[in-house]
Protein backbone atom coordinates (compact mmCIF):
# COMPACT_ATOMS: atom_id res chain seq x y z
CA UNK A 1 0.00 0.00 0.00
CA UNK A 2 1.04 3.68 -0.75
CA UNK A 3 1.10 6.38 1.92
CA UNK A 4 -2.36 7.58 0.81
CA UNK A 5 -3.98 4.68 0.94
CA UNK A 6 -2.08 3.23 4.35
CA UNK A 7 -3.29 7.12 5.82
CA UNK A 8 -6.84 6.42 4.57
CA UNK A 9 -6.55 2.52 6.20
CA UNK A 10 -5.82 3.80 9.61
CA UNK A 11 -8.33 6.60 9.49
CA UNK A 12 -11.35 4.36 8.62
CA UNK A 13 -10.03 1.93 11.27
CA UNK A 14 -10.13 4.23 14.36
CA UNK A 15 -13.44 5.71 12.90
CA UNK A 16 -15.14 2.38 13.00
CA UNK A 17 -13.52 1.84 16.77
CA UNK A 18 -15.00 5.69 17.76
CA UNK A 19 -18.61 4.37 16.50
CA UNK A 20 -18.32 1.23 17.77
CA UNK A 21 -17.95 2.35 21.58
CA UNK A 22 -20.49 4.83 20.50
CA UNK A 23 -23.24 2.50 20.15
CA UNK A 24 -22.86 1.44 24.01
CA UNK A 25 -23.43 5.01 25.18
CA UNK A 26 -26.98 6.31 25.53
CA UNK A 27 -26.33 9.61 22.80
CA UNK A 28 -23.88 8.65 20.50
CA UNK A 29 -24.21 11.95 18.85
CA UNK A 30 -23.52 13.73 21.82
CA UNK A 31 -20.31 11.08 22.44
CA UNK A 32 -19.15 11.26 18.61
CA UNK A 33 -19.36 15.31 18.36
CA UNK A 34 -17.33 15.07 22.21
CA UNK A 35 -14.80 12.93 20.24
CA UNK A 36 -14.53 14.83 17.49
CA UNK A 37 -11.78 16.59 18.13
CA UNK A 38 -9.89 13.58 19.98
CA UNK A 39 -10.25 11.93 16.55
CA UNK A 40 -9.11 14.78 14.36
CA UNK A 41 -5.88 14.90 16.25
CA UNK A 42 -5.51 11.02 16.26
CA UNK A 43 -5.45 11.63 12.38
CA UNK A 44 -3.28 14.74 12.27
CA UNK A 45 -0.83 12.57 14.25
CA UNK A 46 -0.63 9.37 11.94
CA UNK A 47 -0.35 11.50 8.96
CA UNK A 48 2.26 13.53 10.30
CA UNK A 49 4.07 10.15 11.51
CA UNK A 50 3.55 8.20 7.87
CA UNK A 51 4.52 11.62 5.65
CA UNK A 52 7.35 12.91 8.25
CA UNK A 53 8.35 10.90 11.44
CA UNK A 54 8.75 8.13 10.39
CA UNK A 55 10.49 8.53 6.93
CA UNK A 56 12.79 11.33 8.21
CA UNK A 57 13.73 9.86 11.70
CA UNK A 58 12.33 6.43 12.36
CA UNK A 59 13.64 4.75 8.77
CA UNK A 60 16.85 6.82 9.44
CA UNK A 61 17.77 5.36 11.96
CA UNK A 62 17.43 8.72 14.43
CA UNK A 63 15.60 6.99 17.42
CA UNK A 64 16.04 9.12 20.19
CA UNK A 65 14.91 11.86 17.74
CA UNK A 66 11.55 9.93 16.77
CA UNK A 67 10.36 8.91 20.00
CA UNK A 68 11.27 12.57 21.65
CA UNK A 69 9.20 14.22 19.07
CA UNK A 70 6.36 11.36 19.37
CA UNK A 71 6.21 11.89 23.03
CA UNK A 72 5.75 15.77 22.33
CA UNK A 73 3.12 15.11 19.89
CA UNK A 74 1.50 12.31 21.65
CA UNK A 75 0.99 14.44 25.09
CA UNK A 76 -0.03 17.65 23.22
CA UNK A 77 -2.51 16.15 21.55
CA UNK A 78 -4.48 14.26 24.09
CA UNK A 79 -4.18 17.50 25.88
CA UNK A 80 -5.64 19.44 23.11
CA UNK A 81 -8.34 16.99 22.19
CA UNK A 82 -9.74 16.62 26.65
CA UNK A 83 -10.30 20.64 26.38
CA UNK A 84 -13.97 19.22 25.11
CA UNK A 85 -14.73 16.77 26.96
CA UNK A 86 -16.67 17.54 30.25
CA UNK A 87 -17.27 14.88 32.05
CA UNK A 88 -20.29 14.06 33.80
CA UNK A 89 -22.19 16.33 31.99
CA UNK A 90 -24.25 15.15 28.98
CA UNK A 91 -21.33 13.42 27.79
CA UNK A 92 -23.30 10.44 26.68
CA UNK A 93 -20.61 8.25 28.64
CA UNK A 94 -22.12 6.72 31.95
CA UNK A 95 -19.19 6.80 34.10
CA UNK A 96 -17.71 4.02 35.66
CA UNK A 97 -19.12 2.70 38.99
CA UNK A 98 -17.07 4.52 41.87
CA UNK A 99 -15.16 1.97 44.17
CA UNK A 100 -14.81 3.67 47.26
CA UNK A 101 -13.34 7.10 47.04
CA UNK A 102 -11.54 5.93 44.40
CA UNK A 103 -11.56 9.31 41.62
CA UNK A 104 -12.76 8.30 37.85
CA UNK A 105 -9.46 8.78 35.33
CA UNK A 106 -9.40 12.48 34.00
CA UNK A 107 -10.23 13.10 30.38
CA UNK A 108 -6.59 14.16 29.25
CA UNK A 109 -5.42 10.30 30.76
CA UNK A 110 -8.18 8.79 28.49
CA UNK A 111 -7.81 10.26 25.37
CA UNK A 112 -3.64 10.15 26.08
CA UNK A 113 -4.38 6.13 26.38
CA UNK A 114 -6.22 5.83 23.26
CA UNK A 115 -4.35 8.35 20.86
CA UNK A 116 -1.39 6.33 22.22
CA UNK A 117 -2.70 2.90 21.33
CA UNK A 118 -3.92 4.09 18.05
CA UNK A 119 -0.12 6.00 17.55
CA UNK A 120 1.85 3.11 18.23
CA UNK A 121 -0.49 0.62 16.00
CA UNK A 122 0.23 3.37 12.62
CA UNK A 123 3.91 2.78 13.89
CA UNK A 124 3.17 -0.76 13.37
CA UNK A 125 1.65 -0.74 10.38
CA UNK A 126 4.52 1.62 8.96
CA UNK A 127 7.19 -0.29 10.29
CA UNK A 128 5.90 -3.51 8.43
CA UNK A 129 5.30 -1.64 5.66
CA UNK A 130 8.50 -0.31 5.16
CA UNK A 131 10.49 -3.77 5.78
CA UNK A 132 8.08 -5.20 3.11
CA UNK A 133 8.78 -1.98 1.00
CA UNK A 134 12.94 -3.03 1.50
CA UNK A 135 12.60 -6.81 0.80
CA UNK A 136 10.62 -6.11 -2.22
CA UNK A 137 13.40 -3.20 -3.55
CA UNK A 138 16.09 -6.56 -2.33
CA UNK A 139 14.23 -8.55 -4.78
CA UNK A 140 14.19 -6.32 -7.92
CA UNK A 141 18.06 -5.52 -6.89
CA UNK A 142 18.95 -8.70 -7.27
CA UNK A 143 16.72 -9.61 -10.46
CA UNK A 144 18.82 -6.80 -11.94
CA UNK A 145 22.49 -7.92 -10.60
CA UNK A 146 21.29 -11.50 -12.05
CA UNK A 147 20.28 -9.87 -15.37
CA UNK A 148 23.35 -7.68 -15.39
CA UNK A 149 25.41 -10.89 -14.68
CA UNK A 150 23.88 -13.01 -17.44
CA UNK A 151 24.82 -10.28 -20.03
CA UNK A 152 28.55 -10.42 -18.48
CA UNK A 153 28.31 -13.89 -18.99
CA UNK A 154 26.73 -13.86 -22.36
CA UNK A 155 29.67 -11.32 -23.64
CA UNK A 156 31.62 -13.42 -22.75
CA UNK A 157 30.63 -16.53 -24.21
CA UNK A 158 29.76 -15.02 -27.74
CA UNK A 159 32.96 -13.65 -28.93
CA UNK A 160 34.70 -16.98 -27.50
CA UNK A 161 32.65 -19.02 -29.89
CA UNK A 162 32.64 -16.84 -33.24
CA UNK A 163 36.74 -16.42 -32.84
CA UNK A 164 37.29 -19.73 -32.78
CA UNK A 165 34.80 -20.36 -35.57
CA UNK A 166 36.43 -17.54 -38.06
CA UNK A 167 39.89 -19.12 -37.32
CA UNK A 168 38.23 -22.69 -38.25
CA UNK A 169 36.51 -20.97 -41.75
CA UNK A 170 40.71 -19.72 -42.49
CA UNK A 171 42.01 -22.53 -41.99
CA UNK A 172 39.40 -24.13 -44.12
CA UNK A 173 39.68 -21.73 -46.60
CA UNK A 174 43.16 -22.59 -47.68
CA UNK A 175 42.35 -26.50 -48.41
CA UNK A 176 39.17 -26.30 -49.85
CA UNK A 177 36.68 -23.24 -50.97
CA UNK A 178 33.36 -25.38 -51.52
CA UNK A 179 33.70 -26.90 -47.96
CA UNK A 180 34.87 -23.47 -46.69
CA UNK A 181 31.11 -21.74 -48.02
CA UNK A 182 29.79 -24.24 -46.70
CA UNK A 183 31.20 -23.72 -42.90
CA UNK A 184 30.25 -20.35 -43.72
CA UNK A 185 26.15 -21.23 -43.73
CA UNK A 186 26.43 -23.18 -40.88
CA UNK A 187 28.30 -19.72 -39.28
CA UNK A 188 25.61 -17.68 -40.51
CA UNK A 189 23.22 -19.71 -38.47
CA UNK A 190 24.97 -19.62 -35.70
CA UNK A 191 25.10 -15.82 -35.46
CA UNK A 192 21.56 -15.72 -36.24
CA UNK A 193 20.83 -17.71 -33.09
CA UNK A 194 23.84 -15.77 -30.86
CA UNK A 195 22.85 -12.28 -32.20
CA UNK A 196 18.88 -12.58 -31.93
CA UNK A 197 17.69 -15.92 -30.07
CA UNK A 198 20.40 -15.47 -27.11
CA UNK A 199 18.98 -12.00 -26.15
CA UNK A 200 15.58 -14.01 -25.51
CA UNK A 201 15.76 -15.30 -21.48
CA UNK A 202 14.57 -18.66 -22.58
CA UNK A 203 14.12 -20.51 -26.40
CA UNK A 204 13.35 -23.97 -27.48
CA UNK A 205 15.92 -26.58 -26.96
CA UNK A 206 15.76 -27.26 -30.55
CA UNK A 207 17.48 -24.74 -31.56
CA UNK A 208 20.25 -25.24 -28.88
CA UNK A 209 21.07 -28.98 -30.24
CA UNK A 210 20.73 -27.05 -34.15
CA UNK A 211 23.65 -24.63 -32.57
CA UNK A 212 25.29 -27.50 -31.86
CA UNK A 213 25.14 -29.72 -34.46
CA UNK A 214 26.64 -26.73 -36.34
CA UNK A 215 29.54 -26.23 -34.52
CA UNK A 216 30.01 -30.37 -35.30
CA UNK A 217 29.76 -30.12 -38.51
CA UNK A 218 31.82 -26.56 -39.03
CA UNK A 219 34.51 -28.38 -37.09
CA UNK A 220 34.73 -31.54 -39.34
CA UNK A 221 34.21 -29.99 -42.07
CA UNK A 222 37.96 -28.70 -41.44
CA UNK A 223 39.33 -32.03 -42.55
CA UNK A 224 38.64 -35.18 -45.17
CA UNK A 225 39.25 -37.30 -41.69
CA UNK A 226 36.38 -39.22 -40.45
CA UNK A 227 36.72 -38.07 -36.58
CA UNK A 228 35.73 -40.34 -33.54
CA UNK A 229 32.71 -38.23 -32.56
CA UNK A 230 29.44 -39.55 -31.82
CA UNK A 231 26.17 -38.26 -30.77
CA UNK A 232 22.87 -38.96 -29.10
CA UNK A 233 20.06 -36.52 -29.75
CA UNK A 234 16.80 -37.71 -28.38
CA UNK A 235 14.38 -34.48 -28.02
CA UNK A 236 10.33 -35.15 -27.07
CA UNK A 237 9.38 -31.76 -27.37
CA UNK A 238 11.34 -29.51 -29.72
CA UNK A 239 9.41 -26.58 -27.78
CA UNK A 240 10.92 -27.39 -24.88
CA UNK A 241 12.25 -23.89 -22.85
CA UNK A 242 15.83 -23.38 -21.50
CA UNK A 243 17.95 -20.76 -21.15
CA UNK A 244 20.62 -20.10 -24.40
CA UNK A 245 24.06 -21.40 -24.95
CA UNK A 246 24.01 -23.64 -21.75
CA UNK A 247 25.65 -26.75 -23.47
CA UNK A 248 27.43 -25.44 -26.58
CA UNK A 249 30.45 -24.27 -23.96
CA UNK A 250 30.64 -28.09 -22.49
CA UNK A 251 30.71 -29.52 -26.11
CA UNK A 252 33.31 -26.47 -27.05
CA UNK A 253 35.78 -27.51 -24.28
CA UNK A 254 35.39 -31.21 -25.35
CA UNK A 255 36.71 -30.35 -28.79
CA UNK A 256 39.62 -27.76 -27.68
CA UNK A 257 40.93 -30.32 -25.35
CA UNK A 258 40.33 -33.53 -26.58
CA UNK A 259 43.27 -33.74 -29.27
CA UNK A 260 40.40 -35.05 -31.36
CA UNK A 261 43.05 -34.67 -34.62
CA UNK A 262 44.43 -38.06 -33.17
CA UNK A 263 41.89 -40.45 -34.14
CA UNK A 264 43.14 -43.62 -33.15
CA UNK A 265 43.99 -42.36 -29.20
CA UNK A 266 40.57 -40.02 -28.99
CA UNK A 267 36.90 -39.56 -28.74
CA UNK A 268 33.87 -37.13 -28.26
CA UNK A 269 30.56 -38.78 -27.13
CA UNK A 270 27.52 -36.30 -26.81
CA UNK A 271 24.09 -37.15 -25.41
CA UNK A 272 21.13 -35.05 -24.79
CA UNK A 273 17.84 -36.72 -23.89
CA UNK A 274 14.77 -34.02 -23.06
CA UNK A 275 11.71 -34.62 -21.77
CA UNK A 276 8.63 -32.52 -21.58
CA UNK A 277 10.17 -31.10 -18.82
CA UNK A 278 13.67 -32.39 -18.21
CA UNK A 279 17.04 -32.14 -19.69
CA UNK A 280 19.97 -34.87 -19.38
CA UNK A 281 23.02 -33.65 -20.80
CA UNK A 282 26.13 -35.51 -21.23
CA UNK A 283 29.41 -35.23 -22.84
CA UNK A 284 32.64 -37.39 -22.61
CA UNK A 285 36.26 -36.62 -24.05
CA UNK A 286 39.58 -38.02 -23.86
CA UNK A 287 41.97 -35.04 -22.58
CA UNK A 288 45.49 -34.23 -21.54
CA UNK A 289 46.19 -32.95 -17.67
CA UNK A 290 48.03 -29.94 -17.49
CA UNK A 291 46.80 -25.77 -17.03
CA UNK A 292 43.98 -24.75 -18.50
CA UNK A 293 45.15 -21.80 -20.91
CA UNK A 294 42.45 -18.83 -21.41
CA UNK A 295 42.17 -17.39 -24.59
CA UNK A 296 42.73 -13.88 -25.38
CA UNK A 297 39.20 -13.09 -26.50
CA UNK A 298 36.55 -15.05 -24.20
CA UNK A 299 36.11 -16.42 -21.23
CA UNK A 300 36.69 -20.48 -20.00
CA UNK A 301 33.22 -21.47 -20.92
CA UNK A 302 32.45 -24.32 -17.71
CA UNK A 303 33.18 -21.35 -15.17
CA UNK A 304 30.19 -19.20 -16.77
CA UNK A 305 27.97 -22.03 -17.26
CA UNK A 306 28.43 -22.91 -13.55
CA UNK A 307 27.86 -19.66 -12.93
CA UNK A 308 24.48 -19.58 -15.09
CA UNK A 309 23.00 -22.45 -13.66
CA UNK A 310 23.46 -21.41 -9.98
CA UNK A 311 21.51 -17.76 -11.09
CA UNK A 312 19.08 -19.17 -13.46
CA UNK A 313 18.16 -22.81 -12.35
CA UNK A 314 19.62 -22.93 -8.08
CA UNK A 315 17.27 -25.60 -7.15
CA UNK A 316 16.59 -27.33 -10.68
CA UNK A 317 20.00 -28.88 -11.09
CA UNK A 318 23.15 -30.89 -10.76
CA UNK A 319 26.13 -30.77 -12.43
CA UNK A 320 28.74 -33.88 -12.07
CA UNK A 321 32.22 -33.31 -13.44
CA UNK A 322 33.90 -36.35 -13.82
CA UNK A 323 37.90 -36.39 -14.54
CA UNK A 324 40.14 -39.17 -14.69
CA UNK A 325 43.62 -40.30 -15.46
CA UNK A 326 42.86 -39.67 -19.67
CA UNK A 327 39.06 -38.31 -19.83
CA UNK A 328 36.88 -35.67 -18.94
CA UNK A 329 32.91 -36.30 -18.05
CA UNK A 330 30.08 -33.47 -17.77
CA UNK A 331 26.90 -34.90 -17.08
CA UNK A 332 24.05 -32.06 -16.12
CA UNK A 333 20.37 -32.80 -14.92
CA UNK A 334 18.05 -30.36 -15.31
CA UNK A 335 14.43 -30.32 -13.97
CA UNK A 336 12.52 -27.50 -15.64
CA UNK A 337 8.99 -27.94 -13.48
CA UNK A 338 10.72 -26.69 -10.62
Amino acid sequence: MNKITRVIFQLILWLLVLIIIGLNQKDITQFLLQNLLAYSCQAILIVALIYVLAPNFLFKKKYVQFVLYSVILVIAAAFISSMMIRPHMGSGMPPPPARGDKMLPSPIFINLLLITVSYVFATFLETFAFAQKKEEDLVISKSEMMENELKFLKSQINPHFLFNSLNNIYSLSMIDSEKAQQSILYLSDMLRYVLYDCEKPAIAIEKEVTYIEDFIQLFLLKSSKKYPVTTSFTIEDPKLQIAPMLLIPFVENAFKHSNIQNIDESFIAITIHSTASSVLFSIENTFKKGPIVKDSVGGIGIPNVKKRLLLLYPEAHSLEITENSNTFKVELKMDLNV
